[in-house]
């Protein structure tokens, strides 16, 4: 049966019930949301004269956790204007209203009793087929269902999202023995195409898969931290970015998350999985004990293994606990050799070798953190999953870890990787070791452009199921490549469609990139019918290479930067006036040139989570790829009246002159920058097969090279607007004279230069502006100080 979720209601308001109903009312679901009825009138309510039966009084509880979290940074929702689309109110007056929604999914206090009462109120009010859900992160699902109708249980599930909703893309559904199993399919796709999330099948066991695995992992890596004797600023450095996994490492992380569910968890764990001689065996902490004896809880009591103060001259100072004698001292920026070599190894197979090698300290951390990481996930298949991939894709989409435990095992070797476990003691699961009796060295492998994984059960490799969907490029990149650079790569996408792949650092924008655009459009219109711009990094692309301009423009070298800045120009050009459909595909951070590639494309496939802006003047710059033609020419083309059009260029000088750069694709849709007949995609990892679909669509419609029209500019009457703002932004102090300079150079660019009137120029006018612009800032000394900061620091620097 087929089920279209249009009305969702979330029973919880806290901090992931708010953040599921943001995320329902990012992908366009209605939503109610409900919560207690308070007992007491707060100071402000009796002074407005409002009582306890007041409506707005009744539905504060809801309201007051959902204003909190449309503030809360980062935000929770793609676009401020989309928590229109959640209505909030309260269990005793709205609960009846469930009726009207297709999907219940309850997110109260972890108590099962509270639980249970709830879903007996559910039970009476839901429509028979009315899909219903638990969060709860740990306790077991089929007690929930206990007493309930059959069509309840039938429709029955845990659906475990992870804090936050928006951004952690583990989505773990764990079904009873009742649920149906087209119930189960049903969230498995849902949760894929529409939420964006990576399903992963649990089992009904504790702490289901990523707080089973994850938990335990950072518990055994406290425990090693004190047995060692490293600092927790040592451990974070070691078990943060360098091993893939997300900068705050494992003391941070638990600041992060709040040091009293990290105990809960720890403790729930040791009580309901009574067998798992690992858990058990974690050792009590006195550090996490002191504590949590004294409400230090991380982030949210702003006090845990990390704090800081700001001193009476306005200083900030950062504390850090000492494991030994639960004081705080100054923190200190830990200086690892090993992390330090590790980081020029490469690879991070190279990486891992050169962490593992090492005979310090850290050595004896990172061999034992695997070792136990390695030895408990091959213990836990196949009693919390079937089979293996979930637990990696449990620990990479909820905890983000770019490779998953066993993922991480192949880089060290199936045969290396047991050595070590069993030199530090551990024991490896019987399955394992057959596995390596066979002559494998691996639990995953690549046939065909599709990856495989080691089933314990059948005892050979099988694909990874719903593949389909997805086109992965580290996959198909050995076989299908066609040509490439070091800085690129075109792979052959099928049905005549290419992709060009940045592999620059940071996905920096230089000569090597821009020869391999230029040649994958070449390559498509001789051979081919379309060509997708993406790749499956990080991040699209941070811009243009600022270290190459900062080298020209030092050496005044300014015939050979004018040459760089055109060649970007014209693939820019190039990009827009092919005569096969270019789709580009951006996503996270897509900035500066990005940006402008991006606004080129004929359509653009852009993930929900794409974080794309010009902030050229960041870096004393203004955009030198068509970015501020292209602010220009949609100021007036996409405006009907002489007023209108003022207020678009205005608009479009802004988000330019502020380095504005968008939080969401849907934000972007806001700045212009994304057109309303460009696609956003919630999944990530649909984005380059969605794109190839509609690169597929354009060429069967019949694409046709477009032809270059004219650009309406506004003369010097529109210029004369912004001087006379930026000389009031002086004025105020909001602005400094280099960034009055910058922006005054913008705006005669965007008004066509010296212009009396209205005019229709072409776009090569103001491309020549533009590039005279930007060569003639690149000559002003407090630009290569931003450019020299922003190189040093990663941050723009203010003159």
């Amino acid at each position: 049966m087929r089920r279209h979720v249009k009305h969702v209601t979330v029973l919880g308001s806290g901090v992931m019930g708010s953040g599921i109903a943001c995320h329902f009312a990012n992908i366009g679901v209605e939503v109610l949301m409900l919560d207690m009825v308070p007992r007491e009138l707060t100071p402000q309510e009796q002074a407005k004269g409002l009582t306890l039966e007041s409506k707005v009084v009744r539905n504060r509880t809801a309201q007051t956790h959902l204003d909190a979290a449309l503030k809360s940074n980062p935000s929770p929702i793609y676009d401020k204007a989309f928590a229109s689309r959640i209505t909030v109110g309260n269990f005793d007056d709205d609960f009846e209203k469930i009726k009207n929604s297709d999907w219940v999914i309850e997110v109260v206090i972890e108590r099962l009793d509270i639980k249970q009462s709830i879903f007996e109120r559910v039970d009476n009010f839901r429509r028979p087929g009315t899909l219903v859900t638990s969060n709860t992160s740990g306790i077991p699902i089929h007690l929930m269902a206990e007493g309930r109708s059959e069509d309840f249980q039938k429709h029955f599930c845990g659906t475990h999202f992870f804090n936050p909703p928006r951004y952690l893309k583990l989505f773990e559904i764990i079904p009873t023995p009742q649920t149906d199993k087209f119930v189960v399919e049903f969230f498995q796709n849902y949760a894929s195409l529409f939420l964006g999330k990576t399903p992963v099948l649990c089992k009904d066991t504790p702490g289901f898969i990523g707080n089973r695995v994850g938990v335990y992992s950072m518990a055994k890596v406290m425990e090693l931290a004190q047995e060692i004797g490293l600092t927790i600023e040592e451990v974070d450095t070691l078990t943060g970015s360098i091993l893939g996994r997300p900068k705050t490492g494992t003391f941070k992380l638990g600041d992060l998350v709040g040091l009293d569910t990290a105990y809960n968890v720890t403790k729930g764990l040791q009580q309901n999985a009574p067998n798992d001689e690992m858990i058990q065996g974690l050792k009590d902490s006195k550090f996490l004990n002191f504590l949590i004896e004294n409400k230090f809880l991380g982030d949210k009591s702003k006090k845990g293994f990390y704090y800081k103060e700001i001193d009476k001259d306005g200083n900030t100072n950062r504390f850090a606990l000492n494991l030994d004698t639960l004081e705080y001292r100054s923190m200190e920026r830990a200086k690892v050799t090993a992390v330090e070599t590790a980081k020029n190894a490469g690879s991070m197979r190279n990486k891992l070798g050169v962490l593992l090698k090492d005979s310090g300290k850290a050595g004896d951390l990172i061999r034992k953190h695997f070792a136990s990481l390695f030895a408990y996930v091959s213990q836990r298949v196949p009693e919390i999953s079937d089979v293996l991939y979930p637990i990696d894709d449990a620990l990479k989409t909820g905890y983000a870890w770019k490779y998953g435990p066993f993922e991480t095992w192949d880089l060290v070797g199936l045969q290396n990787g047991i050595q070590l476990v069993e030199s530090e003691g551990f024991k490896v699961s019987d399955w394992v070791k057959e596995l390596a009796a066979t002559g494998a060295d691996s639990f995953y492998k690549i046939e065909n452009g599709k990856k495989l994984f080691f089933n314990q059960s059948s005892k050979q490799f099988e694909l990874i199921p719903g593949q389909d969907a997805f086109i992965i490029l580290d996959n198909i990149r050995k076989t299908n490549e066609i040509w490439s650079n070091q800085e690129t790569s075109i792979q052959d996408l099928g049905d005549g469609i290419i992709n060009i792949e940045f592999r620059s650092k940071m996905n920096s924008l230089g000569g090597g990139v821009l020869q391999g655009i230029n040649k994958g459009i070449e390559l498509a219109e001789k051979d081919y019918r379309g060509v997708v711009i993406g790749n499956q990094g990080d991040n699209f692309s941070v811009g243009a290479n600022l270290a190459m301009i900062m080298m020209m423009a030092a050496e005044q070298d300014w015939w050979e930067l004018n040459m760089a800045i055109k060649m970007f120009q014209d693939t820019m050009m190039r990009v827009r006036y092919s005569s096969i459909p270019v789709v580009v595909a951006p996503h996270g951070m897509t900035l500066g040139g990005g940006c402008e590639m991006s606004m080129h494309a004929d359509k653009i496939v852009a993930a929900a989570e794409t974080y794309i802006g010009l902030v050229e003047v960041g870096v004393g710059l203004i955009p030198g790829g068509g970015g501020s033609k292209e602010f220009a020419r949609r100021a007036t083309e996409f405006a009907l009246k002489d007023d209108v059009k003022v207020n678009h260029l205005r608009d479009n000088f802004m988000n330019i002159a502020t380095a504005k750069v968008a939080t969401s694709a849907y934000e972007a849709k806001n700045m212009g920058i994304i057109r309303e007949q460009d696609i956003v995609v919630v999944n990530a990892e649909r984005q380059i097969a969605e794109a190839k679909k509609h690169a597929i669509i354009m060429a069967e419609a019949g694409y046709t090279q477009p032809i270059q029209r004219k650009v309406e500019v506004l003369g010097k009457e529109a210029m004369g607007m912004f001087y006379v703002g930026t000389d009031s932004m002086v004025a105020g102090r909001f602005a400094s004279d280099h960034d009055r300079l910058i922006a005054n150079k913008l705006g005669y660019v965007m008004t066509g230069g010296n212009l009396s009137e209205s005019t229709y120029v072409s776009e090569q006018y103001l491309l020549d502006l533009e590039r005279e612009t930007f060569l003639s800032l690149c000559g002003e000394r407090k630009t290569l100080e931003r450019i020299q900061h922003m190189l040093k620091t990663g941050k723009p620097l203010r003159n």
